[in-house]
């Protein structure tokens, strides 16, 4: 099947071309600028990318991934592949290490199959001062015998996990996630900006969602905020919803740090299902017009965003320099810890066009990149949807 689009994302430019993908049963086995070598099958009316991927997503659909039950695990994916997501690292709420071991269990499975591109733990080693939706009864120090416990039980699945690095063990905590090519990422901290840029030196290089869960940037207490921005190691998560990061200040992290920035959506259950009660862990969440919060008090639990609409957002915002953001989020760093259908080099980064399995990391995807800032705006445009089972090649046709 020969498809063809007056825009096309590939990694040869720097902004959309007229080009074509050609796929054969569940191969992608060319891909080109310019006219097709032979008439189209279809052409789209979208813009064709490759997948995207999010690599902090706790779940979708009614469903979430910190789960016993791999249904859910399926049921959270097929929200996100529905909208163009096709790369999940899924991520867990803090709960004990006994229930974390079985909800690890759960989705190291799915990593294996290929159906996950790997863990994300956010908690339990987080300050309690900014524990945001987590329960303060199960938090707790990063002993790194426990850590290494958590982290072999997963046989090599936990691509990253979240710190607080001024917690006691949390310096020796991250170099036992870095051997075992766990990528340590600071986040629900009360760290001043000494204690992060000493984090970031140890290997710490990840920045769970810049500006929530921490202290806010002062002109005589930078914090972790400054260390994050300026140092080049560090890949920062930012979620552009409209809600947690106001669109202003997104676009401004964008324009400071183009290349470091890696959209991700925080999904909780509600992403993709309707408004209602839900539970983030052990706590009762309050989904209302599409925002989530905990019950009964104003703190942020999570989002109900997808990265179609984060991506949306940001080309809104920030006009046409944001286009290369419709392939992909902007990529992790290079680490020694790869997604079992990545290239070796990088994890996070969304795959190559070159001849490769239209797996779920490497599959056509079709979207308008064109829409609205306004939180949680509702998908504009035509989309190729992801199919549900590995393997298959994407084949959707597009709407108006």
């Amino acid at each position: 099947m020969l498809i063809a689009a007056k825009r096309v994302l590939l990694p040869t430019r720097q902004d959309f071309v007229a080009g074509w993908v050609e796929v054969a049963g569940d191969v992608i086995t060319a891909v080109g600028e310019g006219a097709p070598p032979r008439t189209a099958d279809q052409t789209l009316t979208g813009a064709l990318v490759p997948g995207y991927v999010d690599v902090h997503c706790h779940g979708g659909g009614g469903a979430a991934f910190a789960t016993e039950d791999p249904a859910d695990v399926e049921t959270a994916l097929a929200a996100h592949r529905s909208v163009g997501t096709t790369s999940v690292v899924a991520s867990l709420i803090t709960a004990s290490v006994p229930v974390l071991q079985r909800q690890i269990a759960v989705l190291a499975e799915c990593v294996g199959t290929g159906d996950l591109a790997g863990i994300h733990l956010e908690g339990p080693w987080l300050a309690h001062g900014f524990k945001g939706a987590h329960s303060p009864n199960l938090l707790a120090d990063p002993v790194p015998d426990v850590v290494a416990a958590l982290l072999a039980a997963a046989g090599g699945t936990i691509r990253m996990a979240t710190i607080a690095p001024e917690l006691p063990g949390a310096m020796e905590a991250i170099g036992v996630m870095i051997a075992d090519h766990c990528l340590p990422a600071i986040g629900h901290t009360a760290a001043d900006y000494a204690t992060t840029k000493a984090s970031i030196g140890a290997g710490a290089t990840g920045a769970t969602h810049i500006f929530n869960a921490m202290p806010p940037l002062g002109h005589r207490d930078p914090g972790p905020i400054l260390a994050f921005l300026d140092d080049p190691r560090v890949v920062v998560e930012l979620i552009f919803d409209g809600i947690h990061v106001s669109p202003e200040l997104a676009a401004f992290v964008m324009r400071v740090i183009p290349d470091r920035v890696v959209l991700v959506t925080d999904a909780m259950a509600a992403a993709g299902a309707p408004d209602g009660d839900y539970m983030l862990g052990e706590l009762p969440v309050e989904v209302r017009d599409r925002v989530a919060r905990l019950a009964g008090s104003d703190t942020i639990a999570g989002s109900t965003l997808t990265l179609d609409r984060a991506v949306r957002n940001a080309v809104a915002q920030g006009g046409s320099r944001w286009r290369k953001l419709s392939a992909a989020p902007p990529a992790f760093p290079p680490t020694t810890s790869t997604s079992p259908e990545s290239d070796g080099s990088r994890w996070g980064a969304g795959p190559t066009w070159s001849p490769s399995t239209a797996t779920r990391s490497s599959p056509v995807s079709c979207t308008d990149v064109s829409g609205s800032s306004q939180p949680n705006a509702p998908a504009r445009g035509p989309h190729l949807r992801h199919p549900g089972k590995r393997g298959r090649a994407v084949r959707h046709p597009a709407s108006d």
